[in-house]
């Protein structure tokens, strides 16, 4: 084991995405408030503490089985929360946060499947899907700099560009998890 990792600091990245999810009731009422500007400095302070979490975790060693479930899940809980609050609020088409929301269920429902029928994995995140956020974190940061400050801002390219990146890296996972499935059938390795 590294000598990093046995550090009492070893536990800032959990911490720093525990305190994202708590950004995510403030970031939906600051939205329900019409208060976009304050929704965006929040937003980005989540973002910001992702890219902090994942380096530390990766810098220094500090990787754990809970920031391996709590940083996805701020994240999660953060995108899903926020293109919800907006397609409510009107600021996002309702398409976009079916398409966002529904591959997150997709995903959730095959990886519970999975877990039931065949057993543990350990998951990991795909280069698509990986990008597919970045670009849905952008869609939602530009939504809200329109809603605060820049109305005249175009971000219909955008949403486009969420719509078919969603659909795409939740088609991804399907094929992929699929297809390590049949692997795990045949070779007789099914939970019993």
């Amino acid at each position: 084991m590294d000598a990093g990792a046995r550090t009492p600091w070893r536990h800032l990245p959990n911490l720093i995405s525990l305190l994202r999810i708590g950004l995510v009731f403030p970031v939906a009422w600051m939205m329900t408030e019409h208060r976009y500007g304050m929704a965006l400095w929040l937003a980005l302070a989540a973002g910001l503490s992702d890219a902090l979490d994942g380096w530390m975790a990766r810098q220094f060693g500090w990787r754990s089985r809970l920031g391996a479930f709590l940083d996805p899940a701020a994240d999660k809980l953060l995108l899903m929360t926020s293109y919800l609050v907006l397609a409510i609020m009107a600021r996002l088409p309702w398409w976009l946060a079916v398409i966002v929301l529904g591959r997150d269920l997709v995903i959730l429902g095959g990886a519970l499947a999975y877990r039931l029928l065949i057993g543990p994995f350990t998951a990991q995140p795909r280069r698509l899907a990986k990008f597919c956020t970045l670009v849905q974190i952008v869609c939602i940061l530009l939504e809200l700099l329109r809603s605060s400050a820049l109305p005249g801002l175009h971000v219909e390219a955008v949403q486009w560009l969420v719509a078919v990146l969603t659909l795409a890296s939740g088609l991804d996972y399907v094929v992929h998890w699929a297809a390590r499935a049949r692997r795990v059938g045949r070779a007789g390795h099914f939970k019993d």
